[in-house]
Order: structure tokens, then sequence, then C-alpha cells
């Protein structure tokens, strides 16, 4: 039982091990897919310009135009035009990260719904995307402020010496954020910002208001901040500390075990000793204790008793006869027909072993076998004429195996039995001397050959 409980403490920890790796290799898969995957996110009018920190979602972008004076006249059709008719405003556009994990990489895409000019930007590059004559141009710009119109195939158009890139309705410019140390547009730490800007010549009187900014990100999330591989490593603590429990348990276990061993050892070889004085009384009966208690423990285990029940049976049955030291050694060993009196004698042995034994405490009932081994399951036994269940089982056990001895050893009054007539005496005294179920066992034992008649 001992190696079971063992192996399946074995089994247990090694379960709870491998689920513990298997949640945190989950939680690995997890977070590495969650960097994977590319999110997108849609504002427009009053969602992307507002005063309002949003935080319903995880990255968002608010956009917000400065108060401006700036103005020139675009008369691009040469009418003649004398007042200024597009104003100059710069926007920002705030990116923020509203969760506890890194966004790594982000993009947006601006479309305008009406004509604006773009004049410069910072920081990051400009991808623009024009439509003329049909066709899509699309180049890109790493720094606006640094923008030479020969080195690009983008439309512009120069207004008081300045270059500019007209934007009609339907085109759109894609921002991608610097990575210089500069910028430090990206990576975007958790709950933090990052303000890219445009400057655009709009018409006076007009906005961008109601264009729409389509956002794209990718996360860095680091393994502690995925929950289930805290998870994973409270499972590893409550491993550890059971594993740490248990080897200390079975330190302790195996430190007791060891001590209760030798205290066994120290018992049996006292209650062997003791018994040996008994038996060396009469040298025909000699060995006739540890045999009865050999054969009392291999029924008793058939019964089912184990550990320390069947240690206990085996001491009780051990110390049977001890009431036998007070007998004296011409009654034990006479090879006659002993008289009444003398048979009075030896009966009383069963009462006087149970008052020897009755300052054992520490062993439970052990008077019990001592003092009803001569019981007999139909009532006419001795000392006290109990019959069937109001005899104590191991006494009954003890009556079968030291019947079972008698009969097996020669004895100064006649030579052992044959296995013949031992079988059929235990067979013909059941419900007589013996209780039958006890009988059975010991008959069975004998047909199997762990006890074997001619020997121990």
């Amino acid at each position: 039982m001992k190696a079971e409980a063992r192996k399946r403490a074995t089994l247990i920890f090694l379960v709870t091990l491998l689920i513990a790796i298997a949640i945190l290799a989950v939680s690995v898969v997890k977070t590495s897919a969650y960097n994977n995957v590319r999110h997108q996110a849609s504002f427009s009018g009053e969602t992307l310009f507002t005063t309002d920190t949003l935080r319903d979602k995880e990255v968002t972008v608010t956009a917000a135009a400065r108060s401006s004076t700036w103005t020139k006249l675009f008369d691009l059709n040469n009418e003649g035009r004398t007042e200024h008719d597009f104003q100059a405003y710069t926007y920002d556009f705030t990116v923020s990260n509203n969760t506890r994990d890194e966004v790594e990489d982000f993009s947006f895409r601006l479309v305008f719904n009406q004509a604006v000019y773009l004049s410069s930007a910072w920081n990051g590059a400009l991808e623009i995307h024009q439509h003329t004559d049909g066709e899509e141009i699309v180049d890109t710009v790493p720094d606006l402020r640094e923008f030479d119109p020969d080195a690009h195939t983008l439309k512009t158009i120069t207004v008081d010496g300045e270059n500019l890139i007209p934007m009609m309705p339907g085109d759109y410019l894609v921002y991608h954020p610097s990575t210089s140390m500069n910028a430090m547009e990206m990576p975007i730490e958790p709950y933090e910002a990052t303000t890219p800007g445009v400057i655009l010549y709009v018409a006076i009187g007009q906005s961008i208001d109601d264009s729409t900014l389509d956002l794209s990100y990718t996360f860095h999330r680091l393994l502690i901040n995925e929950p289930l591989f805290w998870i994973s490593m409270v499972c590893f603590g409550v491993w550890l500390v059971a594993l740490l429990i248990y080897a200390i348990t079975s330190s302790q276990i195996k430190k007791y075990n060891e001590r209760h061993q030798r205290d066994n050892e120290i018992i049996n070889e006292s209650i062997e000793t003791f018994t040996g004085f008994i038996d060396a009384k009469d040298p025909y009966t000699n060995g006739h204790s540890k045999r009865v208690a050999l054969y009392t423990k291999r029924i008793a285990k058939e019964f089912g008793y184990e550990g320390e029940d069947l240690d206990r049976i085996y001491y009780i049955a051990l110390l049977h006869d001890c009431g036998k030291i007070g007998v004296p050694d011409h009654i034990l060993g006479k090879p006659g027909r002993l008289t009444d009196e003398e048979f009075e004698i030896i009966k009383s042995h069963t009462v006087r072993g149970a008052e020897i034994l009755s300052s054992f405490k520490s062993l439970k009932d052990v008077g019990e076998g001592a003092c009803y081994h001569h019981e007999r399951y139909d009532g006419r036994g001795y000392p006290e004429g109990r019959a069937g269940e109001d005899i104590p089982f191991i006494a009954r056990m003890i009556c079968v195996a030291d019947s079972f001895d008698a009969m097996n050893t020669n004895r100064v009054y006649r030579d052992k039995l044959s296995r013949e007539h031992i079988i059929s005496e235990i067979e013909n005294n059941k419900g007589k001397q013996f209780d039958p179920k006890v009988a059975d066992v010991m008959l069975a034992l004998i047909r199997d050959g762990q006890v074997v008649i001619g020997g121990g």
C-alpha cells in the first residue's frame, strides 16, 4: 500500500506539473498570437474631433485644430481675386494607448471630404494618395518639411513660394510614425500617447471635421501581462509548496516508520523472549507460540486485516499461552492422563494469562487471546463457556491455529497426526470446536500450501 501511495502521489505531482506547463505554454502561444494580430479602429466627426479623452477603446485617436490667423490667397484659376480665401491650421492627432500593453506599431489613414492643401507634417512619413484624371498617384514623403516636388510624382502647386500638395475629396494620406529616438513615436508605452501633427490649408469657414480617420495598430504584450501566465505561476507555486510539504512529510513518515519498525522489533523480541521461557518449560511444545502466531496472522490476513492490525493480532497470538508460566513443569510434561485436579490447573492458564496481560495497556485487547482461545464455538469450552459470536474473533482464530499446531507437532503423549487426519479433524469440528468460517480459511491455506503440514 505504501508503494501504491507513492506511485499515486508521483502520478498526481506529474499530472499537475504537466497541467501547469500546459497553461504556461498556452499563455505563451496566446501572447504571441495576440501580438501578431493587427487591430483596426475608425474615428470620424465628433468621435474624432473631441476635447474629451476617449477611454472606451484600446487605442484611440483624437484630433484638434490649433487656432490660426495664417491665411493665403489661392487664385488658382487666375480670376483676379484679392482676398485671402484659405486658412492654415495645425491639426494635432493624439494617438492614446489605453491599455497596459505596449503599442508596438501604428499607422492611420486620413480621408478628406473636401479640398485641402498639405503644407507640412512632422516626425513621421506621409504616404500620399491622389486621384487625378482617373488615376491614383501614390508616393511617400519621408519628411514633408523637406519636400522637393522634383523628387516626387505627386501633383503640387506653389502659392507665395510655398510648395503645397492638393488633396481633393476622396484623397487620403497614410501617416507612418517615426522610429527615430528624437520623435519617440513608437512604441507607445502603456497609458501613454503620441501626437503627430499636420499643417493644412482649408477654405476659410470650412473644416475637416467630417473627415474619417482609420487607425491600424499592433500590440506588444509582455508575457507577464497575460492572465494565464500568472495562473500558471500560481500553479507552479502551489506545486512547489505541495512538493516541499510532501517531501518533508514523507521524510517525517519515513523516520516515524523506521522508529516504529525498531519499536516493533524491540516489542517482538521482548515478547518472543518471554514466550520462549514458556515454551522452554516443555521441550515438546518448543516454538509453539511463534508458530501459532504465524498461523493466526495468515488467517487474519485472509479476513482482510493489514498493517498495524495484523501486527497486533500476531502479538496477541504470540502471548496466548503466557499463563502457562505459572503451571508446574511436571504437569505440563506429564506423559500420562491428567487427574481432574491437574486438568483444572492446566485450564487455569487462560485466566492467569489474562491477569498477567491486564497491565499491558499499549496492545488493545491483548488479554482476549490468552483468556478465550480454549472456548469452543458450541459453548463447551473454558474458562467461561462462551459460544459462537460471543467469543472474541481473535480468540476464534487462535483456537484454530493452536489446535492445528497441536495436531501438527509431536507431543509427549502422542506423535503428530497425518495430513488427512488433521484435515478431517478440522472439517469434523466446524461448528463444534471451531468457528466454521475460520476453519474454512485454515483448510484453504493448507490446500494452497500456505500452511504446510509437517512444517511452518
